[in-house]
C-alpha cells in the first residue's frame, strides 16, 4: 500500500474476517469506566521516522515519564513484535502495511483497555499509517501521530546495528531510505527533530501534547 492507496471503505477499515457466523462482543466496562478508575484515558501514540532516527529510544523514554506519573503504558517495539505476532511477516510492501495493521488492531484494544501504547515503527507508508489511525478513531481512542525526524545521513552515522552499511553492500533488500522508500508524514500532532533535540527535549515536547488529551472525563 502506498500513499496513491485510499483506505478501505468505511465498514471494512480491517479487513474481511475470513470467519463466518462472528459478532463483536461488548463488554459491560468500557473505556470511560477505566479511565475514571485510572484518572486518563488509554491512547495510541504512533512514533514514525526512518531506522536509527530514535523511535525506540524516545518510546522507551516517554515509557519511564508516564510509569512515574502512574499512567499506565506499555511499549510496541518494531523488533519485539516482529519476534512473536509478526514473526511470519517479512519486508515486502505488502507484509509491511499486514505489519502494521496487525499493529493497529492490537494498539487499538491496548487503548481501549486504558493503557497508553507506544507504538514505535518505521511504518513507511502514509496509508499504512492513516489506517492505524482510522482503527484507533473507530474505537473511540485517542491517537497521536509523533514525527521522529531524523536525515537519513545522521541515521547512517548512528547505525548501531549496521543495517544502513549492510544495505549499502546489498546484503539486506528493501531496506527504507535505501532501496524502498519512507512516506514522510503530511499532518503529524508532533514533530520532533532528534538531530537538533535531545532525547529530553523530545519527549517534553510530546508530553506537552499527550498530556492533556489523556485526561479523563
Amino acid at each position: 500500500m502506498n500513499a496513491d492507496q485510499p483506505l478501505p471503505p468505511s465498514g471494512v477499515i480491517h479487513g474481511p474476517a475470513v470467519s463466518e457466523h462472528i459478532t463483536w462482543s461488548e463488554g459491560e466496562i468500557n473505556a470511560t469506566d477505566r479511565a475514571r478508575r485510572d484518572g486518563h484515558r488509554g491512547a495510541v501514540v504512533w512514533l514514525t521516522g526512518l531506522s536509527s532516527s530514535g523511535k525506540s529510544t524516545l518510546a522507551r523514554a516517554l515509557e519511564r515519564e508516564l510509569h512515574a506519573r502512574r499512567i499506565r503504558v506499555y511499549v510496541l517495539d518494531g523488533d519485539n513484535i516482529r519476534h512473536g505476532l509478526n514473526a511470519n511477516l517479512g519486508f515486502s510492501p505488502e507484509d509491511r502495511t499486514e505489519n502494521i495493521r496487525r499493529v493497529g488492531e492490537v494498539a487499538r484494544l491496548m487503548a481501549d483497555a486504558g493503557v497508553v501504547t507506544l507504538s514505535a515503527f518505521i511504518s513507511p507508508y502514509r496509508a499504512d499509517r492513516r489506517r492505524a489511525r482510522a482503527i484507533a478513531d473507530e474505537g473511540g481512542c485517542v491517537f497521536v501521530e509523533v514525527f521522529v525526524n531524523a536525515p537519513l545521513e545522521v541515521c547512517e552515522r548512528r547505525d548501531p546495528k549496521n543495517l544502513y552499511k549492510r544495505a549499502r553492500a546489498g546484503e539486506i533488500k528493501q531496506f527504507t531510505g535505501i532501496d524502498a522508500p519512507y512516506e514522510i508524514p503530511e499532518a503529524p500532532e508532533i514533530v520532533v527533530r532528534t538531530d537538533a533535540q535531545t532525547a529530553t527535549e523530545s519527549v517534553a515536547a510530546i508530553l506537552a501534547v499527550l498530556l492533556p488529551r489523556l485526561k479523563a472525563e
